[in-house]
């Protein structure tokens, strides 16, 4: 890996499950990291996330919650491109991934080699805090951001 990477943690910590984004990256923030590496709790700030990756981004990993119909805290690597961005309406206020995502072009940026890591949720109704089943797959999804940190330094991401 010789370009820059942005781990970025997404999702409203408000709302139960939704906060599983930045939870991994605030775990990620106390190991060390390989150079070039910057983890970002973006949270809801979808504007910013989308001009930061404006910056020469060669690698995005997006931490969050995924509701896929899984088992509550089943963690899930997928790859993102262009293809699976679709045109949905991007609010700077918010944070909807894939809308943000979809938006870079039009700022005049490219969407980097992505990668989401998600978990699937319990409860994403108001309220702070993880569900016990999400809250114990964080320290898993943080060992599989660095798998995939590891994997693009040897150049096989």
């Amino acid at each position: 890996m010789t370009g820059r990477v942005l781990v970025a943690g997404v999702g409203n910590i408000f709302l139960g499950d939704d906060g599983f984004g930045p939870e991994v990256v605030r775990r990620l923030a106390d190991r060390p990291l390989p150079p070039g590496v910057r983890v970002v709790d973006y949270g809801i700030r979808g504007m910013h996330l989308a001009y930061d990756l404006l910056d020469d981004v060669d690698l995005l990993v997006l931490v969050d919650a995924a509701p896929r119909g899984g088992r509550p805290g089943d963690v899930v690597v997928l790859e993102v491109g262009e293809e699976h961005l679709g045109r949905e309406d991007f609010d700077a206020h918010g944070m909807e991934p894939t809308a943000m995502l979809a938006s870079l072009g039009a700022l005049g940026g490219r969407l980097p080699r992505t990668y989401v890591v998600g978990c699937e949720p319990a409860d994403t109704g108001e309220g702070i805090g993880l569900s016990p089943a999400v809250r114990a797959a964080v320290d898993g999804a943080a060992e599989t951001v660095a798998g995939l940190l590891a994997r693009a330094r040897e150049g096989s991401v």
